[in-house]
């Protein structure tokens, strides 16, 4: 299973994490919710280089008007890819990320998952993954995104995964988050298709605390792009 981490490299991708990292930026909810969607825009562009292509025919205004002889029919010679891809997230927090994969992948299917997480413990260190809400079209031999701000614990990712191919069963699977564990990371490997997904992480924290939150992370991704909750 082939990782990919952004952050092993200078790019400007690296300037968004240190805005959403920061506590003054932080109070900014849109800058908050901009920065994760560019991530996901720029991590879409990586992306794309690893799907299939065929060459098409485009015709195009001058060529229809005025011919490229000797190439009929007119028109210019353009690589497209042919994977059918959907981009799946998990609410809330995943909302924006999915908006910047969207922007670029503006022909792909769309799924939804609603989970969430709850301490199964009064000392709030063990936490159990719920799910209750998908939609999704059928998966059957697609290209499927699941973008999900936060890999932590990778069990949120699991149960989402489970959901999603209860619909059909994608030929490969992106995980794409934007800050990630090495647990969480380690999970998904052991827990997805070893031969048919990939890992796209913007950075790789060094870990999880006592109450399972990335450290150092950035905090809970949907409070901080919609404020607090019940």
């Amino acid at each position: 299973m082939k990782v990919i981490n952004f952050s092993d490299q200078n790019s400007i991708i690296n300037q968004y994490l240190a805005e959403m990292r920061d506590k003054d930026y932080q109070q900014n909810r849109l800058l908050f919710r901009n920065n994760i969607q560019r991530v996901g825009e720029m991590m879409a562009y990586e992306l794309s280089k690893t799907l299939d292509y065929q060459q098409k025919t485009v015709p195009t205004p001058p060529a229809l008007a005025y011919g490229i002889p000797p190439w009929p029919p007119p028109g210019a010679e353009v690589s497209v890819p042919v994977d059918d891809v959907v981009v799946a997230t998990i609410f809330r927090a995943g909302l924006p990320f999915h908006a910047g994969f969207l922007n670029v992948f503006d022909h792909a299917g769309n799924a939804f998952v609603s989970a969430y997480r709850k301490y199964t413990d009064e000392e709030h260190t063990q936490v159990g993954i719920h799910i209750e809400y998908l939609a999704t079209p059928d998966l059957t031999g697609k290209t499927l995104i699941i973008a999900d701000p936060m890999l932590a614990t990778g069990g949120s990712m699991e149960l989402g995964w489970e959901a999603l191919v209860s619909k059909g069963r994608p030929k490969h699977v992106h995980v794409a988050c934007v800050i990630a564990t090495p647990e969480g990371v380690d999970y998904i490997k052991t827990h997805l298709p070893e031969e048919n997904t990939t890992i796209w992480c913007a950075a790789i924290d060094p870990g999880l605390n006592e109450h399972k939150y990335i450290v150092p992370g950035f905090g809970d991704a949907g409070d901080l792009c919609y404020g607090d909750k019940l």
